[in-house]
């Protein structure tokens, strides 16, 4: 099976990730097909930065994302609903 998963990259103490396709057989850190991105923890606000089009390509072809990738685009890729403009009253 295919999956979309982080793959870690930076030295010790200081992550960052790299969102990757992947054989879900092979280690986290060993080979990939794609990288589609990559996410910065360290940051404030965390920097992510990833290619939705390619997500939802493999995601139509059948790869699963991980627990982690799943939540990362739910939290920081997909647009925030908008807020419903204020009534006013003008006399």
């Amino acid at each position: 099976m295919v999956a979309i998963r982080l793959r870690r990259a930076g030295s010790k103490k200081r992550p960052f990730f790299r969102v990757v396709v992947t054989d879900s057989r092979a280690a986290r850190d060993s080979s990939f097909v794609e990288i589609l991105g990559h996410y910065n923890p360290r940051t404030k606000p965390a920097l992510v930065n990833v290619d939705t089009e390619r997500v939802n390509y493999w995601i139509s072809k059948g790869a699963q994302p991980s627990d982690s990738v799943r939540t990362l685009i739910a939290r920081h890729l997909t647009p925030a609903p908008a807020a419903a403009p204020a009534a006013t009253d003008a006399k």
